[in-house]
Formats: C-alpha cells, structure tokens, sequence
C-alpha cells in the first residue's frame, strides 16, 4: 500500500543542508497484517487515501502574533483540543481556557456511540519555521480516566483525514492503547512496541515526545521513558507543522496536558522540552530554512486550518 514512500520521498528532497539529517528507515519490528482487536473498513482506507491524493500537506506557517501573545500568557495552557469537523465524534471536549480558573488540561469524554476519529491540537506542537536552540524536544501527556474503546495517541501533519486514527495515514504516528502496537503511515496492524507495556488501567498516564537531535518519537508510561518507537521521522523539520493527534473511539475519558500542569515525566518540566519555549519562539534562519531570512509573506497559523 505504499507504506512510507510519501516520507521517504519528501526527505530525499530536503537533504541538501550542510549536515544530513538522522537516516529514517522502518522500525525494525516486523509488521503485522491485521490489528489485534479492531479493523477499519477497506472503504475508510480508499477514503483516505483519496483524501490525501486530493488534499496535500499544508506548509509550515507563522503563528499570528495574537497567538503568539497568548502563549506568552499561558504558556502551555494555550494549547487545547479541537472538536473535529466529523460527526462521528460524539462526545464533549473542554478546554484550558473554557475552565475559568479550572484545571490547566483539555478534558475529552467520548460516548460509547464514538466512531474512530482523530483529534488535534488547536496549535502545532512542532513548528517548522521556529527555531530549537536551547530546546531538546516537545511532550504532551495525556491521563486516562476511562478506556471501555479505544485511545490512541500520537501526531499528525494537517488536513489528516479525522476519520483515521493517528498512524494509519501520511505524515502520522500513534500508540494504539487497545494492542499496545505502533503505527508510522501504517494502514495495516501496526508493530510491536515494548514489553513494558502490557495494558491500560485507570489512573495511567501516556506521554509522547518529539526529540528534535534525532527526529524521534518516543513514549511514557506513568513517568517512565519508554524505548524510541521511530527515529528520524519529521526531517528536514522545517518542512512541517506537526500536531498532537489522539484518536478515540466508544467511550472514553482522558485530559490531554500540554504542560498548562506538571508533567508526570520529570525531566518534560524542564524548559528544554516545553512546547510554549518553541512553538512562536525565535524564527529559525540561516541552516534552519535553508539560508536566508524568513519571507514576511510567508502563511500566518489560524486555529482552523485542519
């Protein structure tokens, strides 16, 4: 089904800077044909498909300086949860600022009703045209209150088709919580991840994380880092604008931190991994974009371009 050409092509066309970024290969783990528990219908996987043939990734873009002011502001806190536009999605989602003074998370409650659907962050939480000096990654923890379906967690470069959950389509990556199997652009059953993780409980906390030195996403599990699930994914990163992506379907209940609260992996608390430190941050220049200054021209970031 051509799984990661999309990728594989886009990074032998960005490779042209001085220092070649990390090598992105597959994971090692052999792939598996059919998920463990659940399958999309073949129609929703031509679906996508067809939507990602007809809809090609958005570019990297400036964050308004409104956006960039509330930031300042909230800090993390200024991240939230879209309600996607799909009606499958049945539930509520409450943000940060919808609380008034309330908890510093987005809170999702999903009814057993809830087909497979993807949610996004209202922000990127990787942005391409900003820099990384200082900063080592970016992390988002999500806590799980109820898991009777499924929960997935994971990123996404925009329009994704919200009809899929994270991993199974272009330019995404997802944890899928029922199976415990990982997910690059993988239509199909997903790989193995770790032994370490066995099963969700009420209570468990997952985190996701960005390391920008090796364009690798890893996993958390209660504040314990867990092994790299894909290295070398999102390069060139000025290439992308990469979203939080956390996929729901029956009912569910979870917060989603950006880091409006303490993160239950110790070391995201510091600067080097805040999200709010990076996205809005100093425009990248030089090696960053390829040489050059940024273009005033370039596209400004709205909350509605998913």
């Amino acid at each position: 089904m051509g799984l990661f050409s999309n990728l594989k092509q886009k990074m032998k066309e960005g490779t042209s800077h001085d220092e070649a970024p990390p090598q992105w290969a597959p994971a090692p783990e052999k792939i598996h044909q059919w998920g463990k528990f659940s399958e999309a219908p073949e129609d929703e996987f031509q679906a996508a498909e067809q939507f990602c043939r007809a809809y090609p990734t958005y570019p990297p873009a400036l964050v308004p300086s409104h956006i960039i002011d509330r930031i300042q502001s909230l800090g993390g806190k200024a991240w939230g949860i879209e309600y996607p536009a799909q009606s499958r999605f049945a539930g509520t989602i409450t943000n940060p600022e919808d609380n008034k003074g309330g908890p510093a998370v987005a809170r999702v409650q999903s009814a057993p009703q809830c087909g497979d659907v993807c949610l996004l962050s209202n922000l990127p939480i990787l942005a391409g045209l900003y820099g990384t000096h200082g900063k080592t990654g970016v992390y988002y923890e999500v806590l799980i209150t109820r898991m009777d379906g499924l929960i997935a967690v994971g990123t996404a470069v925009c329009p994704y088709p919200n009809f899929r959950l994270p991993g199974w389509n272009r330019l995404s990556a997802g944890l899928h919580l029922d199976d415990m199997r990982k997910f690059f652009e993988d239509p199909d059953g997903g790989r193995d991840y770790t032994p370490e993780l066995t099963r969700i409980n009420p209570g468990d906390t997952i985190g996701c994380g960005y390391e920008f030195a090796t364009g690798a996403i890893f996993y958390t599990y209660n504040g314990h880092r867990l092994a790299n699930a894909f290295s070398g994914i999102y390069l060139p990163r000025h290439n992308y604008d990469v979203f939080a992506a956390i996929g729901v379907e029956g009912q569910c209940d979870f917060e989603v931190n950006f880091g409006g609260d303490y993160f239950r992996w110790k070391e995201a608390n510091e600067w080097a991994w805040k999200i709010e430190g990076h996205v809005g941050g100093n425009i990248a220049g030089g090696s960053g974009l390829g040489g050059g200054d940024v273009d005033e021209e370039l596209p400004a970031y709205s909350y509605q371009t998913h």
